[in-house]
């Protein structure tokens, strides 16, 4: 169960227990202000964690055409792959990239869920784009799996297609829309970082 989750869970309970105040299974205000500031220390300890996978990520992947960024709790490594316009095919230069991802997740976050989102230009039919993006998700997260060694039921793969709020280049296509035709790596859930982090 996830932190907001379970503080979504308790709060119901916590208002019930103070409306049957005359019964004994009532919370003490101390008890609520207790479970408050459990859930508040995990919140930011999550939030520290992913921080520093963030900046971890960012050092590492310098060198390489990737955004990273962390927002609302997730971590993402935008233009992770590029395609060719109309293809699927995984570039041999694009692999070096998803090689030491898999391995910073591997050797420091196991217990991260990945999202590998798939894009298109918005040349051709939405639905054809939307096909076309599955098979360019798929493509990156086979290689993950089966190449980085990452655990299949921990990435998962979704098309947004040509969906135009996430266009990069708005409506450009072949040659001036190259950006659009990409893989992004959402890490939504940072994990227990149990080992030390090495240079």
């Amino acid at each position: 169960m996830s932190i907001k989750t379970a503080r979504l869970a308790l709060v119901p309970l916590c208002l019930m227990g103070i409306a049957l105040g005359g019964c004994s299974n009532y919370v003490k205000k101390t008890d609520f202000d207790a479970a408050i500031s459990e859930l508040r220390a995990n919140d930011q300890k999550q939030q520290q964690e992913i921080d520093a996978l963030t900046q971890d990520m960012q050092q590492r992947f310098a060198k390489y055409d990737a955004q990273i960024t962390a927002m609302q709790g997730r971590i993402n490594v935008d233009t992770a792959a590029h395609f060719a316009f109309g293809d699927s095919t995984l570039r041999d230069q694009d692999k070096p990239l998803l090689d030491d991802f898999a391995k910073v997740i591997t050797q420091h976050h196991p217990d991260a869920v990945i999202t590998v989102e798939g894009f298109t230009d918005p040349a051709g039919s939405a639905a054809f784009n939307k096909r076309l993006g599955m098979k360019r998700a798929d493509a990156v997260r086979d290689y993950l799996v089966n190449t980085g060694g990452l655990s299949a039921d921990k990435v998962r793969a979704v098309s947004y297609g040509e969906s135009s709020n996430r266009q990069v280049e708005k409506g450009q296509i072949r040659d001036a829309g190259a950006n659009n035709r990409r893989v992004t790596l959402v890490i939504d859930f940072a994990g227990n970082n149990n080992s030390t982090p090495t240079s």
